[in-house]
């Protein structure tokens, strides 16, 4: 009975896991105009981690960082060849101009933090 118990409870686990960093999507939030977009980087997330903006206009996100660890130090926008240090609790200006329509991933520089730009 108790490996029962053990057993059930791990497959809940796993199946937390690959729901919670594979599967799992915040709802987009949109953006339009010139303001920066204020993202958070706090408790492994960005918030918000799902950006929705329109294709061909300048973007500023503005990056704060409140989480210590060594993971959140950068961000890196790949498919857009964009990256930025990010010092502890100071905003971080990062400009892109997205040209394409797409989704664009940006995480930290171990793939740890993921967030969505979503260009339409």
């Amino acid at each position: 009975m108790t490996t029962l118990l053990v057993n059930g409870i791990g497959l809940l686990l796993m199946v937390f896991i690959v729901w919670w960093f594979w599967l799992y999507r915040p709802p987009a939030q949109q953006f339009a105009g010139a303001v920066p977009i204020e993202v958070s980087v706090a408790d492994g997330v960005y918030t918000p981690a799902r950006i929705e903006v329109a294709r061909g206009r300048p973007l500023v996100l503005r990056f704060t960082r409140q989480d210590p660890s060594p993971c959140a130090e950068q961000v890196i926008f790949a498919d857009l060849g964009v990256s930025a240090d990010l010092p502890l609790n100071q905003p971080t200006d990062v400009r892109v101009t997205p040209e394409q329509a797409g989704e664009f991933e940006f995480t930290c520089q171990m793939g740890m933090y993921r967030g969505t730009l979503i260009v339409t």
